[in-house]
Formats: structure tokens, C-alpha cells, sequence
């Protein structure tokens, strides 16, 4: 069993980096898309985000069923504060996943009134998530 919990484990981290990597990125299109005054470019803009958000949206459910796996033969885990924590965090940033698909359907029908400015503050909230969830991963506070 132990094994078989190592190698889900892998996944989870590889498709949870992997679902990361686009939310890192898809906001810096947005800040593109926000100041962009050319119509071809933003058009070359929306057709990256728009491929992007739909080949990292199931990275997320692909992570989050990997770590419901992994609960599921760990219970264990369910009993200590900084896993309910961490859990949050996910939850919030499954959230701010489907945040990004309102923002890209926003761009797409050209009615988005954020500034690049915004989207640049905007871009910075999973990197605050991956911080904390790795800290509360590896540290396990409490």
C-alpha cells in the first residue's frame, strides 16, 4: 500500500505543479490583454488564454482528485489542524481558478473593466497559496 501511496502521491505534486504553472501564467496574459490597444494582438492574446485556461482546468481536477485519493487511505490526515488549513487554501484557490474562467469569458466578450494594473495584484494571490500550502505541507505548524 505504502507504494502505491508514494506513486499518488508523485501525481499529485506533478499535476498540481503543473495546474500552478497556468494559474501563474493566465493572469499575465490578462495584464496583457488589459493594455493592449492593437485588435490582433489581442485577439493572438485571447486564443492564449483561452487554450491555457482549458488545458490546466483538469490539471485542477486531476490534483484534487489525487488528493482526495490520498485522504482516502491516509484518514489520518483529517485529524491534524495545519491539513484543514491547507484544505482551505485549495478550496480558495479552486475558487480563484473559476475567477480566472469569469475573467476569460469578460476578455472574450471585450466588456472587461479591470485595468493591468488590478490583474498585476490579481496574479499575485497563488503564488501566496503555494507558499503557505507548501509551508503547511512540509513544516506542518500545528
Amino acid at each position: 500500500m505504502y507504494e502505491w501511496y508514494s506513486w499518488i502521491k508523485a501525481f499529485h505534486i506533478i499535476f498540481f505543479t503543473s495546474w500552478f504553472a497556468g494559474l501563474f501564467y493566465l493572469p499575465r496574459i490578462y495584464v496583457n490583454l488589459a493594455m493592449v490597444d492593437n485588435q490582433q494582438t489581442y485577439s493572438h492574446l485571447l486564443i492564449m488564454a483561452t487554450k491555457l485556461y482549458r488545458f490546466v482546468t483538469p490539471f485542477m481536477f486531476i490534483t484534487a482528485g489525487l488528493g482526495i485519493w490520498l485522504l482516502y487511505i491516509n484518514p489520518g490526515l483529517l485529524k491534524v489542524g495545519w491539513m484543514h488549513v491547507k484544505l482551505t487554501l485549495i478550496l480558495l484557490l479552486i475558487g480563484y481558478h473559476f475567477v480566472c474562467g469569469y475573467y476569460l469569458k469578460k476578455f472574450s466578450e471585450n466588456r472587461s473593466t479591470k485595468g493591468h494594473v488590478y490583474y498585476r495584484f490579481f496574479n499575485e494571490f497563488p503564488v501566496l497559496i503555494l507558499l503557505a500550502v507548501v509551508i503547511l505541507a512540509i513544516v506542518k505548524p500545528f
